[in-house]
């Protein structure tokens, strides 16, 4: 039997085709609310897109512990043996819902585990590292990347001219405009939680975490030139791809491996450790495995489960905690307040965000949209005498706080003796990258500052590499001014 339509309240409709109206040729009457519905519907069948990472995908999967690293957190999703569900999404960081995915930007690579004491978010790139390390400058630098308000388009120079008055964007920058800066799909790419975070142990020690998510489909990039076919051919390649992977049974996998430091360590460390823009040396700290993690099925409804679907780093965990990583402690605050302005007061209990594992009692109450909610006996306010839930100190640990002093102070991180805004971008240049890979970094650097960077800001370019290494400043000035 072939099911009716109805009107959104469930209520049978007479007709899909034809609107009700006064005679053949009369006007359409307004007391057609299965029209009025459906256009009112219509006008907001979108919500606002992402102000960053607007373009992307995802899929749901499951990551199974097959490591044993339970003597650095208490974590009961992380303990040997366990198996939790995931979601991830994979986007671009400055492109719109309509741009392809193909730029060169950094992806996103945002990952939600639905553990049994809560959810769990681990907000990361495929990079390592980030573009600044306050988050103060966030806003600035993303609208640098965004389209010029007259012309409505983007613009190389305002881009560069952002970078090269905030040198300590260099190391992102190198490992942008290098290979990896345009991976061949979301599965042949890595990724990172990139911020340091905290993990305690059932013995209350702490220690400082770095995750990695190292592709078991290996690394695999495209060029500047196939990308940019690729953008005009095939603007959702990456989405395609990922979604027919999976659809084939050909589910993408990832190793999960962490870095570990001792709290104890990371004041005398060479590189201050809580800088986004630094990374830690393996040879210091090496890959520690935790985990296989596997994409094995895709949404049903891309709307309701991708694009409504939040991410936010102040979903932590007992065992896990946040660390003096100052965008880190930004993003905590900053994430949820974007998913209730995009989303709605109340987007935690949309099924994507809602906990799948766990128990939900809290005293958040009402807004638009609120379907869930206590029954009449349970008190609204805490703390109560009536059975209302109460805080549980025991179950929730000391939430991974650290110490430091109270004195407030506007000022950018300790320096470590190491320390430098160009040191780990030289670092990867000449130590790193093999010289095909050199030589390509600076084809992809030439090239793109070609496309409309001008004085003053086009001499600060040539210093800002010169300062990375001096060769490469030297091949990127000579590309350039070569072609002018």
């Amino acid at each position: 039997m072939t099911p009716r339509t109805t009107t959104n309240q469930g209520v049978p409709v007479s007709s899909d085709n034809e609107s009700l109206t006064a005679g053949t040729q009369g006007p359409i009457l307004l007391h057609d609310h299965y029209l009025i519905e459906k256009l009112a519907q219509f006008n907001r069948e979108r919500v606002p897109e992402r102000v960053v990472h607007a373009k992307g995908g995802g899929a749901f999967g499951e990551l199974r512990i097959t490591g044993d690293v339970s003597r650095y957190t208490k974590a009961k999703f992380l303990q040997p043996g366990k198996t939790t569900e995931s979601l991830v999404r994979f986007s671009t960081v400055a492109g719109e819902q309509g741009s392809p995915d193909t730029w060169r930007d950094p992806r996103g690579f945002a990952v939600k585990f639905y553990t049994e004491d809560g959810n769990y978010d681990l907000v990361g790139n495929n990079t390592p590292v980030f573009f600044i390390k306050d988050p103060i400058k966030f806003p600035d630098f993303i609208r640098s990347q965004k389209r010029l308000p007259g012309s409505g388009l983007r613009d190389h120079n305002m881009q560069w001219d952002f970078w090269t008055l905030r040198p300590e964007s260099a190391h992102q920058v190198t490992w942008l405009m290098r290979d990896r800066g345009i991976p061949k799909t979301w599965r042949h790419m890595d990724g990172f939680g990139s911020h340091t975070y905290q993990w305690v142990n059932a013995a209350g020690e702490r220690f400082w975490v770095k995750y990695h998510f190292k592709t078991d489909q290996g690394i695999e990039f495209l060029t500047q030139a196939e990308a940019d076919t690729l953008a005009g051919t095939d603007p959702d390649h990456h989405r395609k791809d990922l979604y027919e992977s999976i659809e084939k049974g050909n589910f993408p996998s990832w190793t999960l491996k962490v870095q570990v430091m001792p709290v104890a360590e990371a004041e005398g460390y060479r590189f201050n450790p809580f800088d986004l823009t630094k990374v830690w040396s393996q040879k210091d700290y090496p890959l520690i495995e935790v985990g296989k993690w596997t994409l094995n099925r895709n949404p049903e409804n891309f709307f309701s489960e991708i694009e409504l679907s939040s991410f936010e780093p102040s979903n932590v965990v007992p065992g896990i905690g946040f660390s003096p990583d100052k965008m880190l402690l930004g993003r905590v605050f900053s994430y949820a307040d974007a998913h209730r302005y995009r989303i709605g007061a109340n987007y935690a209990q949309l099924p994507v965000n809602s906990a799948k594992a766990a128990v939900v009692n809290t005293y958040s109450k009402e807004g638009a949209m609120a379907y869930n909610f206590s029954g009449p006996q349970v008190p609204v306010y805490a703390p109560n005498s009536f059975g209302g839930p109460h805080a549980d100190p025991a179950a929730a640990g000391d939430e991974g706080l650290w110490a430091f002093d109270g004195q407030a102070v506007r000022a950018g991180y300790i320096e470590h003796e190491e320390d430098g805004d160009f040191t780990q971008a030289g670092i990867l240049y000449r130590e790193v990258l093999n010289d095909d890979e050199r030589d390509r970094l600076a084809s992809n650097i030439v090239g793109h500052v070609s496309d409309g960077v001008r004085e003053p800001v086009l001499s600060r370019v040539f210093d800002y590499w010169k300062n990375v290494d001096s060769e490469l400043g030297k091949k990127v000035e000579e590309g350039v001014r070569g072609g002018i």
